[in-house]
């Protein structure tokens, strides 16, 4: 798996909610060329996450993206959901 990827992303993500200890990432697969993570935070840091007309899960998503081809890594397809 990309353990290294996953935990850049939870750091990312905790840093912006207000409970950090509730945010888990996780690799699920597919094509071989896309890595598909799926962020999942409370309910109510869905607005954190997200941000205002979607530009803060827009930088995560270019943040992740950049990571991702310093590791050498193609695609990635970033979901976010709330529990």
């Amino acid at each position: 798996m990309h353990a290294e990827l996953i935990a850049f992303t939870e750091n990312l993500v905790k840093s912006l909610v207000s409970e950090p200890d509730m945010v888990k990432v996780q690799e699920f697969l597919g094509d071989e060329e896309i890595i598909q993570l799926e962020i999942i935070v409370q309910n109510d840091d869905m607005g954190a996450v997200i941000g205002k007309s979607g530009k803060m899960i827009s930088a995560i998503r270019v943040l992740i993206q950049a990571a991702a081809y310093n590791m050498g890594l193609k695609r990635v397809r970033i979901n976010v959901d709330s529990f």
